[in-house]
C-alpha cells in the first residue's frame, strides 16, 4: 500500500484533515505524538488500528508536504 493509499483526506471526515486510511486517525495526530517522544510502539499500543507502515506513510507524507513548500532560512537569535 503507498502513502497515497494509506494517507487520505475525506470531506466531513475529521474537518478533511489528512487521516490514516480513513480512520479518525490524523496524519497529524501520529506526527504530533512522534515528535513529542512518543514511541512507535506505544502509538502502536494506543491506536491498535493503526499498523508500522502506517506511521511511515505519516511520515513520508510530511516529507512531501515539506518539499513542496518554499523553504525560509531560520536565523539564530
Amino acid at each position: 500500500m503507498s502513502t497515497r493509499e494509506r494517507i487520505t483526506s475525506v470531506p466531513g471526515l475529521m474537518a478533511g484533515k489528512p487521516t490514516i486510511r480513513g480512520l479518525r486517525i490524523t496524519a497529524e495526530q501520529v506526527l504530533r505524538a512522534l515528535a513529542a517522544g512518543v514511541r512507535e510502539d506505544e502509538l502502536l499500543a494506543e491506536y491498535p488500528e493503526l499498523e508500522p507502515e502506517d506511521i511511515r506513510a505519516a511520515l513520508a507524507y510530511a516529507a512531501e508536504v515539506i518539499a513542496d513548500e518554499q523553504v525560509f532560512p531560520l536565523h539564530a537569535s
